[in-house]
C-alpha cells in the first residue's frame, strides 16, 4: 500500500461515525409519511416475515425443496396471511423461493451448475463495480475501504477453536459484506448495488449449504491484498484478485457439496444434467442415498 494511503490509518477511530454514512446494506423499508395505519402496519410484518424468512433460507436452516405452509409460517412467526404473502412473493422475485400451481411455495433447489453460473456471475459484474469504484470515486471511497478491511481484520470468523457453521461468528459475517460492498460502493449505480447484494447472499447460501468444516481459512491475507490493490487505484491487480478470491470460495464449496453427496453421481455438467431431464439437486442425491441404506 502506498503511503499516501497511510494517511487514512489513523482515522480508523472514526470508524463508528463514517461507516454511519455508508448505508451499505439497508434492510429497513421507511413508510412515507402519511400513510394509512394499517397499510403501514402490514407493511412493516411482511418486511419482518421477509427478513426472517431469508435469513433461514441463506442460512440453509430451511433445506432446499422444503415446502412452505404459509399457515404453519403464519403461526410460527405469529404474522398474518397477506403480510406472509408478500413476503413470500418478494423472496420469489429473488430466486430464493419457487411458486408453483401445484405445490406453492418451496425453498429454491441449488445444484452444481448453479454454483458455477452464480460464481461467473458474481465475477462480471462485481469487476465492472470495482473497476467504476477505482476509476471513479474519491478519497472517501478509499478511506470507506481501509475502515471496512479494519473492521473485518479484528473480527474472528469463528466463535472458538472448531471450524464449522454452527460456530461462524455474526459479527464477521456482517463485517465481510460491508467489505465487499464497500469495495464496489463508488461504482455510482444502485441497481449495480442492488444485483451484487443478491449475488453475495446466493454466495453465502451455498456456503451455508456445503457445510464447509476443516483447516482455519487464510482469506483475510486475501482480503488485505485485494483492500491494497484497491486503495492504490490499480484495477487490473484488484479485479484479478478478487476473482481469485470468488474461485477459490467456489473450489471450496464444490468440493464440500460433492463430498457431501456420498458417493453418488455429481460433478453435474450440462451435458450430464440434459441426459437426466434438468440440474440435479446435490440435496436431493443425499436423501436418495439416505433411503436407499435404511432397511426396509
Amino acid at each position: 500500500m502506498s503511503d499516501k494511503h497511510a494517511l487514512f490509518v489513523p482515522q480508523f477511530a472514526m470508524a463508528d461515525e463514517i461507516e454511519k454514512t455508508m448505508n451499505i446494506h439497508e434492510t429497513a423499508a421507511e413508510v412515507p409519511e402519511g400513510t394509512p395505519t394499517e397499510y403501514a402496519a402490514g407493511t412493516t410484518l411482511a418486511l419482518e416475515g421477509y427478513q426472517k424468512l431469508r435469513t433461514e433460507i441463506i442460512t440453509a436452516r430451511l433445506a432446499p425443496g422444503t415446502k412452505l405452509r404459509i399457515r404453519e409460517i403464519c403461526e410460527t412467526l405469529g404474522i398474518g396471511l397477506s403480510p406472509i404473502r408478500e413476503a413470500l412473493n418478494r423472496l420469489a422475485s429473488e430466486g430464493l423461493v419457487v411458486q408453483s400451481a401445484q405445490r406453492g411455495f418451496t425453498v429454491a433447489s441449488f445444484s452444481l451448475d448453479d454454483l458455477e453460473e452464480l460464481t461467473r456471475t458474481k465475477c462480471w459484474i462485481n469487476e465492472i463495480g470495482l473497476r467504476q469504484s477505482i476509476e471513479n470515486a474519491g478519497p472517501e471511497w478509499e478511506e470507506q475501504v481501509l475502515i471496512a478491511y479494519h473492521r473485518l481484520s479484528r473480527c474472528r470468523r469463528y466463535l472458538g477453536e472448531k471450524i464449522s457453521e454452527d460456530n461462524r461468528n455474526p459479527a464477521w459475517d456482517e463485517a465481510h459484506r460491508t467489505f465487499h460492498l464497500t469495495l464496489i460502493s463508488g461504482c455510482r449505480s444502485q441497481w449495480l448495488m442492488r444485483f451484487c447484494e443478491t449475488l453475495f447472499d446466493a454466495s453465502e447460501r451455498a456456503r451455508a449449504l456445503a457445510r464447509i468444516t476443516g483447516s482455519r481459512p487464510t482469506h483475510l491475507d486475501e482480503h488485505r491484498d485485494i483492500m491494497e490493490a484497491a486503495v492504490d487505484r490499480d484495477a487490473d491487480r484488484a479485479v484479478e484478485l478478487l476473482n481469485k478470491h470468488f474461485l477459490k470460495t467456489r473450489d471450496l464449496v464444490r468440493a464440500n457439496l460433492e463430498k457431501n453427496v456420498k458417493g453418488q453421481v455429481t460433478p453435474l455438467s450440462s451435458k450430464k444434467a440434459s441426459r437426466r431431464g434438468g440440474d440435479v439437486d446435490v440435496h436431493d442425491q443425499s436423501a436418495r442415498a439416505e433411503r436407499k441404506r435404511k432397511p426396509r
